[in-house]
């Protein structure tokens, strides 16, 4: 605008008072409004996820499963708190959320993986299959549970690696917990010769485990001969003992009846393979 249409504008001509009535009062309310309603949302937001923290603690519920509920929680109250505060400006807050639906939708399909460990996470925080310190057979892998993550579980094997398994392999797979119970049995076959006395090894082996404390007398052993096979006859050896005094029980067993054995004259056969060779003239 030159110096001539300026000159030609007529101030005056202004209504400024319905100007300042017409947008700037309903602008400036608008405004106020809306930062008010992200505010006080906000501490409502905290309110109400402060308290379904403190009902769920009090239900007894996982505390990684706590926060977890409580994130999802604060973010979707946050949300309406966010677009409420919008349409009070105005804005059209009906496509604004047909938008997060469909950028939802797109995000959902692309971390479809994620999210199938993400739910299996949550299953396994809920129903507990296992916890911190138990020893499972999981996900292809084996060794004692350390950290149950939303996404992941990390597991320490015998050998001492760090194994990250991803949720979703280990809850649609099957869950072996050897720690749940306080017993477990300890299945052994020990096989003798066939010129051995069965009723001499048979003694040998109730003797040892007879004089083992860690063995349980309830339920009690059992040792019965389980198999004519091949080469030997062969004994299942099946005590129950704690389940925290199961490998030591197997090692000591499998040694000490060795031994045994061998004081005794009993002979512990292995496989053998006669060759015949025929002579051609």
């Amino acid at each position: 605008m030159d110096e001539l249409e300026l000159d030609k504008l007529d101030v005056s001509s202004i209504d400024i008072p319905a100007l300042i009535d017409t947008y700037v009062i309903p602008w400036g309310l608008n405004i106020i409004f809306a930062i008010l309603i992200f505010i006080i949302g906000k501490y409502l937001v905290s309110l109400i996820t402060n308290l379904a923290k403190t009902l769920m603690g009090k239900a007894h519920m996982d505390g990684i499963l706590v926060n977890f509920v409580g994130s999802i929680i604060k973010s979707i109250l946050l949300l309406f708190v966010v677009i409420a505060a919008l349409d009070q400006l105005g804005v059209n807050t009906t496509s604004l959320i047909a938008l997060i639906g469909a950028a939802g939708l797109a995000v959902g399909l692309a971390l479809q993986g994620s999210l199938q460990n993400l739910a299996s996470g949550v299953m396994l925080i809920i129903f507990r299959p296992f916890t911190d310190g138990d020893f499972v057979e999981a996900g292809g892998t084996m060794g004692v549970v350390e950290e149950i993550n939303i996404f992941t579980t990390k597991m320490r094997t015998g050998d001492n690696k760090e194994v990250i398994v991803p949720n979703g392999q280990i809850f649609g797979g099957i869950i072996t917990n050897y720690s749940k119970r306080d017993t477990r049995r300890v299945d052994m076959v020990f096989g003798i010769g066939y010129g051995d006395d069965i009723r001499k090894a048979k003694d040998i082996i109730a003797g040892i485990i007879a004089a083992d404390e860690r063995i349980l007398k309830d339920p009690e052993p059992l040792i019965a001969v389980g198999e004519l096979a091949d080469s030997s006859v062969n004994f299942n050896v099946r005590p129950w003992v704690k389940s925290s005094d199961y490998w030591s029980v197997y090692f000591d067993l499998n040694e000490k009846i060795k031994l045994s054995f061998d004081e005794n004259g009993i002979s512990i056969p292995f496989p053998q393979m006669d060759i015949h060779i025929e002579k051609s003239e």
